[in-house]
């Protein structure tokens, strides 16, 4: 062509060399540019070298001419700088072309490059949100970015905290999270945060926030009042405790609690509700206590932990009771005095108070225990004018004992045996068994009873009564004979047993079937009758002629004496016969005889007879001594008469438990002679004045005593 050209003497033309394309700092760029952010400004620079004619060296944008205005620099170096400022989203792959044209024989040589964009989230929105959502129950929540290239990252916050529990999907330029998260009650009113990055730029991001609503169920916290102090509250103190409580929703109901107990509004009891306080006002040590408050609301109740209140106060007794302690002369007992108080006692004092005088004792005679609640003293009574009251007073340092705490030191002893014991309500199987309360022994009593099988000796069960001496058996074997002991017990010991007949519960189907197998013939019945009236015949004149003969020498004091000494019934003894009052010894020959009667003198040989083996019948007794059933006392017991009195705190009914009420102190309380079964009543003979005077009648008193 060149060739061509020249033999046919035209101009020559020859095309410039491939353009390249240089950024901004002269290096040549290779089909791209960039990554650029938005907003910045793009410098490219076209360069071709030779060609000839000159070429035009032009710039396009996406196929559009923008910029032709090129300028030759040394040699044959051709460039055109083309600025585009501010490049966005829409620019995003734009292609810039640079052409060198020095004819239209042919095509332009170009170069081409390729814009690329960092560009930022466009959008970045929370899916599937819940409301309200419930503390410590796990969700699970989604966000979704679109418009990030390169792909956006996805990041999610609780409040200024990332969290990191997720899962992520990618799609072109749509990125998706998932979130799994467990709100708390501390998260109530927070915001869930989704933040969409460009990973290439920092500080390129997109992010949207969620604020969850978080229903729980009320936290509770129990205080008392900030103005107080807990170590130093005292009986009639003012107090009030405050019930802190944060829930959503809101608390609907609060409760307070005492010791386990609803504590309800009573203005006349001095509690008052006040929203969310308590107060109470002239606390007592009934105040004490553990205290809690209860709050509601639709999630559920919580109760708060326990806050114990302590109520200090002045040592009181801790039996409010007059204690009965039964000693006798010359025995050492410990009384112990319990008071209770907050703080413990710290010091005690002890008096004494009979009739006649009131004394201090000393304080090395009692000793305190370590914690200070408890105050010993060791008494020994020695003679009747030992035998009073005690009382014991206590300190601390909150103040002195008010009331003291009161013990009655009485005479004591074991208990006198029960009296007037009957049998009643007796059937196939069970009986009924009362008696009669004989002296305590001046110390609370209670009553034992032990029912024994006559054949075997041995036990069959035992029954207590604190009250009184009346027993219920039931369920007792038929056709087997029994033995019933009754015993006074007290902390002296027990009394004499009581032995009452041989009781046999018999089955009345048996009964009923043996008595009708009985032979019984008219001819038998009639000998058999025949025989005891003879026998009665015989008897009647044996015993008329007998006291024929000795009724002249009958003793008056028989008379007086009322009868045998003889405790059983159904012993055939006969009643004891004294000589002619000329023939005795007299014990008083000058004075009036001492004795009618009194508790040193019959009653005293009466209980030493019942304690004896004659008390009880001859023939046909059982062999006590060789089984485990108890030698019997008193056989078959009847009405006896009280001593006179002489102890004023023997009433069993004002002793229960050993402590008189303080408003019913002993009056004239009145003893029961527990030791005789079959005797007349002593007072009887004591007042029986013509007995008396025959007797006096018939010691031979002289004549300086008329």
């Amino acid at each position: 062509m060149y060739l061509s050209a020249a033999l046919n003497g035209k101009t020559t033309c020859v095309p410039p060399e491939q353009p390249t394309i240089l950024d901004k700092w002269g290096r040549q760029l290779n089909g791209t540019v960039g990554p650029h952010e938005q907003g910045d400004d793009i410098t490219l620079t076209c360069r071709t070298v030779g060609g000839h004619p000159q070429p035009v060296v032009r710039w396009l944008v996406n196929g559009i001419i923008v910029d032709d205005q090129y300028e030759h620099n040394a040699g044959d170096v051709i460039e055109n700088r083309l600025v585009w400022p501010s490049v966005n989203r829409k620019d995003l792959d734009a292609n810039f072309t640079c052409q060198a044209v020095n004819t239209n024989l042919t095509e332009p040589k170009e170069a081409v490059v390729f814009l690329d964009l960092i560009l930022k989230p466009l959008t970045a929105r929370i899916l599937k949100t819940v409301s309200p959502l419930v503390a410590d129950k796990r969700y699970e929540v989604t966000c979704e970015s679109t418009g990030s290239r390169p792909a956006a990252i996805i990041t999610w916050y609780k409040g200024k905290r990332q969290l990191r529990r997720t899962k992520e999907e990618t799609r072109e330029n749509v990125t998706i999270s998932e979130l799994s998260f467990v709100p708390t009650t501390e998260d109530d009113g927070k915001s869930i945060t989704c933040r969409a990055e460009n990973p290439n730029v920092t500080g390129l991001f997109l992010e949207t926030s969620w604020k969850i609503d978080v229903v729980y169920p009320p936290i509770v916290m129990l205080c008392l009042g900030s103005t107080l102090n807990a170590d130093d509250i005292k009986e009639g103190d003012d107090v009030y405790f405050e019930c802190h409580v944060r829930a959503n929703p809101h608390w609907r109901r609060l409760t307070w609690l005492h010791n386990g107990f609803v504590l309800n509004h009573n203005m006349s009891g001095r509690i008052i509700h006040s929203n969310q306080s308590l107060v109470l006002q002239k606390v007592t040590r009934q105040s004490a206590g553990r205290y809690r408050c209860s709050v509601v609301n639709s999630e559920g109740e919580t109760v708060s932990d326990e806050l114990d209140f302590r109520v200090q106060y002045a040592p009181t007794c801790k039996y409010d009771k007059i204690v009965v302690v039964g000693a006798s002369r010359g025995e050492s007992v410990d009384i112990v005095c319990e008071v209770e108080s907050d703080p413990p006692a710290m010091s005690y004092r002890w008096k004494f108070n009979n009739s006649g005088e009131t004394l201090d004792v000393a304080a090395e005679r009692f000793a305190k225990t370590s914690n200070g609640s408890v105050s010993v003293l060791r008494y020994t009574p020695v003679s009747e004018l030992d035998y009073g009251s005690l009382s014991c007073w206590a300190a601390n340092a909150v103040g002195h004992q008010v009331e003291p705490c009161i013990f009655q030191v009485v005479a004591a002893g074991k208990p006198f045996p029960v009296k007037n014991c009957s049998l009643s309500n007796q059937t196939s199987s069970s009986v009924e068994v009362f008696c009669l309360p004989g002296f305590d022994g001046g110390l609370p009593q209670h009553f034992l009873l032990e029912l024994y099988s006559t054949n075997s000796g041995l036990a069959k069960f035992n029954m207590t009564s604190y009250s009184e001496p009346y027993f219920f058996l039931d369920n007792l074997e038929p056709d087997v004979t029994f033995r019933i002991v009754v015993f006074a017990v007290n902390s002296k010991g027990r009394s004499h047993g009581v032995v009452l007949e041989e009781v046999t519960f018999r089955d009345a189907e048996k009964r009923t079937a043996q008595d009708g197998d009985l032979p019984f013939s008219p001819v038998l019945g009639i000998l058999i009758g025949a025989t005891l009236t003879i026998i009665i015949v015989i008897v009647l004149v044996i015993i008329r002629v007998r006291r024929a003969q000795s009724q002249p020498e009958v003793s008056l004091e028989q008379k007086v004496s009322g009868g045998a000494h003889n405790n059983t019934v159904s012993s055939t003894k006969p009643l004891l016969r004294s000589a002619s009052p000329r023939d005795v010894d007299e014990r008083d020959p000058d004075v009036i005889p001492a004795k009618y009667g009194s508790p040193e003198g019959d009653s005293d040989r009466h209980v030493g007879a019942l304690n004896g083996p004659q008390a009880l019948p001859a023939a046909g007794s059982p062999n006590y001594a060789q089984s485990n059933v108890p030698a019997p006392q008193w056989v078959s017991p009847m009405s006896t008469a009280p001593i006179e009195q002489y102890h004023q705190y023997s009433n069993p009914v004002a002793m229960v438990g050993g402590t008189f009420p303080r408003e019913s102190r002993p009056k004239d309380l009145r003893l029961g002679n527990g030791n005789s079964a079959t005797l007349q009543r002593a007072t009887d003979l004591e007042l029986n004045g013509i007995a008396i005077k025959e007797r006096l009648m018939a010691n031979r008193l002289p004549e300086s005593c008329v």
